[in-house]
């Protein structure tokens, strides 16, 4: 996030041995790990073993970084890496079935280090924005985009609200979300794709 200090000096802090600055590290990459594992639609096992692997390559080369802002990159490789190893692992244990190996995508499809970080960002802000706001939001915003939404006359009888105030409530509850303060960080021209997730289903 904005506020958060430069990679370089968290880098530098925690090849000296600084606890908190590896903490920081870990927290602000650990969902760029997830959304690569992710999209190698890794199991949770799978996936933790992949981001345990590539901290602790970062760790045993956390001194030998040449260029500390460009970490994401690295382990962003480092972790299309792990997974392809997860998933030939997979492939040969289950020799009957066969998966889609990401690395087999057009190169014009597979997104850069960057794309991967700002959505995973994007995805953890939205969810902390999420549980903020007050219960009838959250409940109402889930009947509306769940896999299988409800009717507004399903959802008036569920929540105990009118349906024709479903629609302004829907408006009012995304209008809330949009103030928070990390979703409005990341809302600019080229994110504001992002409320179109959050869209109801007519």
């Amino acid at each position: 996030m904005s506020n958060d200090p430069p990679v370089t000096a968290l880098v530098i802090r925690a090849a000296n041995g600084d606890q908190r600055a590896w903490d920081a590290l870990v927290e602000r990459y650990a969902p760029l790990i997830w959304s690569i594992c992710c999209r190698y639609q890794l199991d949770g096992a799978d996936a933790d073993d992949v981001g345990q692997a590539v901290w602790l390559q970062f760790l045993d080369h956390l001194s030998e970084l040449r260029e500390p802002s460009a970490l994401a990159s690295w382990l962003a490789t480092t972790t299309r890496r792990e997974c392809s190893r997860a998933r030939r692992a997979a492939q040969r244990s289950h020799a009957a079935g066969r998966v889609l190996d990401a690395e087999s995508l057009p190169e014009a499809q597979t997104p850069t280090a960057e794309q991967e970080l700002l959505a995973a960002e994007r995805d953890a802000a939205l969810r902390e924005a999420f549980t903020q706001l007050p219960r009838c939001c959250q409940q109402l915003l889930v009947l509306l985009i769940g896999d299988q939404p409800l009717s507004h006359a399903q959802i008036s009888a569920q929540l105990g609200i009118p349906a024709v105030s479903i629609g302004p409530r829907h408006d009012c509850c995304l209008g809330r979300l949009r103030r928070d303060p990390a979703i409005a960080a990341l809302l600019d021209p080229d994110t504001a794709a992002m409320g179109t997730e959050l869209q109801y289903r007519q």
